[in-house]
């Protein structure tokens, strides 16, 4: 049977062993923690209210109103429609077993809820999609992955469905996702550290993780209740319009976990092809900058990128010019001067490449190329890059997993 892939921006799943296409997801902020490993929520879960749960009430009065002239949260958002979003309330109940009790955060696609299940005693996340998303076709890819009935050990390094429907808003259908709760982003974490960068005791183990979910692709109750109780001990601020109310968001507290891949809105089958622009501006790989047919090794190219922002203070690329634009011409001379300059059989793949090097491939210096930099590991040609499967061996992420010997008197 043919391998089949699935890809996203930023890192891709994939196992020889198992009939699935890569998948590419977005940089730091797609890679988060369980709030708290899986076997702590088992015990405390016989504690939870037996099921089915009665909706609560949220108080509405003593709350603290923002004014209706200032934006907040999703209303700053480039080009904001509000008609695109639901307006969620608290206390809601969605396909009559999700009560909404707090807002997680938003985004450009989508508005993310706290909610508690009122069939099953627990608490998940739900996401809210705007009007015409295309969360459809990460729905398809979550039936993909459960349809695998694969145990490959990266599959628990994943954030997998718990559940999906459709909800009418004021202007049309909404497509809501279900998850379980996860904990800070691996950005969010990074803040939190020493000097706001990952040491390589920290490092190694999260891309042993990364990897593992990539080659698989390619919670604690007692805290939730806290959460829940907090909406009625101090509400959260809120605006209230015409046709909605805007909450701000509240934040899940810090909590440990191992952490997990998730937002697969933009994972892409392998067997199909590809050359849009789907990776965040720096993240680009340079066979994505060039317009070329790209694949499930652009995963490892971002998850390179990755690493290097967990590690250091400074990104490896800009990809800006000097007014602070985003720039593919200054973006690729920094690659040229970290890898030097790409093969011609390379550029010979892309017809975007003549605007940068001539047919001889020689730069055109349409952007200066930075000296004194050197980065060996990356590599430009995709079918030079490992794979996830290799990566996970590499001598240098083992280090750590060997059995130490026994001291000898």
């Amino acid at each position: 049977m043919a391998q089949r892939h699935l890809t996203r921006p930023l890192w891709r799943f994939s196992y020889k062993s198992y009939p699935f296409q890569p998948l590419y997801i977005t940089p730091l902020h797609c890679l988060r923690s369980y709030c708290l490993p899986q076997h702590s929520a088992s015990r405390k879960i016989s504690s939870l209210p037996q099921v089915p749960s009665t909706p609560r009430t949220f108080p509405e009065s003593g709350v603290d109103k923002i004014d209706s002239f200032e934006k907040i949260e999703e209303e700053r958002i480039p080009n904001y429609n509000p008609e695109r979003f639901y307006p969620a309330c608290l206390g809601e109940v969605l396909n009559d077993r999700y009560q909404i009790v707090g807002k997680l955060g938003y985004g450009a696609t989508s508005t993310v809820w706290f909610c508690r299940d009122l069939l099953e005693p627990r608490y998940v996340v739900l996401k809210i999609y705007i009007l015409s998303s295309r969360a459809g076709r990460e729905i398809t890819v979550y039936k993909h992955l459960d349809s695998i009935g694969s145990d490959h050990a990266g599959k628990r390094c994943l954030r997998m469905l718990l559940d999906s429907f459709e909800v009418s808003g004021p202007h049309g259908s909404h497509i809501c996702l279900v998850h379980k709760p996860l904990g800070l982003s691996l950005q969010e974490f990074r803040s939190l550290v020493p000097e706001g960068v990952f040491n390589m005791q920290l490092l190694q183990p999260t891309l042993r993780q990364i990897f593992a979910a990539l080659d698989y692709l390619h919670t604690d109750e007692s805290i939730f209740l806290k959460y829940e109780e907090a909406e009625f001990e101090e509400p959260v601020p809120r605006k209230i319009t015409n046709d909605r109310t805007i909450y701000t968001s509240r934040p899940l507290p810090i909590t440990f976990g191992v952490p997990v891949l998730c937002d697969l809105g933009e994972a892409r089958f392998g067997n199909e092809d590809n050359n849009e622009d789907i990776m965040p501006d720096v993240y680009r790989a340079p066979e994505v900058i060039l317009n070329m047919n790209w694949g499930y090794k652009v995963d490892i190219w971002n998850t390179a990128m990755v690493a290097w922002d967990l590690s250091e203070h400074n990104r490896i690329f800009s990809a800006r010019n000097p007014d602070g634009k985003l720039d593919d011409a200054y973006h690729l001379a920094e690659m040229i001067a970290v890898l030097g300059p790409p093969p011609l059989e390379f550029l010979r793949r892309s017809e975007k490449s003549l605007k940068f090097w001539d047919e001889n491939g020689n730069w055109r210096g349409l952007a200066p190329i930075p000296e004194n930099r050197s980065l060996e590991e990356l590599e430009q040609r995709l079918e030079e890059r490992p794979t996830a499967e290799e990566l996970i061996l590499d001598p240098w992420l083992m280090e750590g997993l060997y059995n130490q010997q026994p001291k000898t008197s």
